[in-house]
């Protein structure tokens, strides 16, 4: 099954939340910062900066090349652990999560 309009979709309502939530940045970080090699930019990144400025770009081009999506997706456990201290409860932004994470698992072959 061809999940890549719901993911299309996912993506752009990520967009919107973090918009919404006032975590949206209009400037983007230090190239440095964008080049860091741990997983989600941990050490240079706030996980939201991470969303914003890797994964939605990144997947936004997997997208529009027709490219195949990842082989797996966990980032659901990763935002449980960073978006627990946000003044503004992220339970739309975790469902989006968990759905992105669902939504590229379903979409491994086999």
């Amino acid at each position: 099954m061809d999940n890549r309009r719901e993911v299309a979709r996912i993506l752009a309502e990520i967009e919107a939340e973090l918009r919404q939530a006032h975590l949206w940045e209009n400037h983007p970080p230090r190239g440095s910062a964008l080049a860091s090699t741990l997983p989600f930019c941990f050490d240079t990144l706030a996980f939201t900066q991470w969303l914003q400025w890797v994964l939605l770009p990144k997947m936004t081009a997997i997208m529009e090349k027709g490219l195949a999506l990842p082989a797996d997706s966990r980032i659901a456990p990763m935002a449980e652990e960073c978006l627990s201290d946000l003044s503004v409860p992220p339970d739309r932004l975790m469902g989006l999560l968990r759905r992105l994470d669902a939504l590229i698992s379903d979409s491994r072959p086999g």
